[in-house]
């Protein structure tokens, strides 16, 4: 697992459909890799879909969430950089 870089603020991850089953891309499989074993969740959102980690490294916040609602499991997942003061916003911290 690569862990996450200062310049990093956006991954993006995607799928494709082959032979009727969903393959998750290398961006995405690294994003599953540092939600379990790296990252450390804060906060869920009052949807339950967004939800926010940080990194024990540095101290950034970052935005779990699924862009894609259509599909089934929203699609493949997105992390996102947020900064303190939109994490404490939008995620109501103290």
């Amino acid at each position: 697992m690569t862990k996450l870089e200062k310049e990093e603020i956006l991954l993006k991850g995607e799928i494709t459909n082959q032979l009727n089953s969903i393959e998750y891309d290398d961006v995405s499989n690294r994003i599953f890799s540092l939600i379990k074993n790296y990252l450390i969740e804060v906060k869920v959102d009052s949807s339950g879909w967004n939800r926010l980690f940080i990194d024990p490294k540095d101290g950034r916040y970052w935005e779990l969430f699924y862009s894609n609602s259509e599909l089934q499991g929203g699609g493949a997942p997105t992390l996102k950089y947020l900064l303190r003061e939109e994490a404490v916003i939008k995620y109501n911290l103290i």
